[in-house]
């Protein structure tokens, strides 16, 4: 049995995730916005490990900070590691357990198609 589903619009959102099912709509909007707007590159590490090379400024890493706060409240199987080797370098790592790679793919996915769109 599959851990997620598949909306119309191709979004995901996997069975663990307990925020309610109205708001998953304006998470996906502001993950999609964060792609466009901050992701600079997408790196998949391994199967279970995804790096998102991201712009340097202050505001986005405010802003991943919070977006990525958020959805471990709801989502707690993602683990997710801000760091930044420079001023102009920041990256955001994201790990999921063998159980969940499936979402990790759905999110590398959703990276990659909506920052070509940007």
């Amino acid at each position: 049995m599959s851990d997620h589903h598949i909306t119309p619009d191709d979004a995901w959102v996997p069975d663990a995730c307990t925020l309610p099912t109205a708001e998953r709509p304006l998470r996906l909007a502001e993950f999609d916005q964060f792609f466009r707007d901050a992701v600079r590159g997408v790196d998949r590490l391994s199967a279970q490990h995804l790096r998102l090379q991201l712009d340097g400024a202050a505001q986005v890493e405010e802003a991943a900070r919070d977006l990525t706060a958020r959805e471990s409240s709801c989502c707690s199987f993602f683990t997710f590691d801000l760091s930044r080797s420079g001023p102009d370098a920041l990256s955001l790592d994201v790990r999921v357990p063998a159980a969940h790679v499936d979402v990790l793919d759905a999110l590398a996915q959703r990276a990659v198609s909506v920052r070509g769109q940007g």
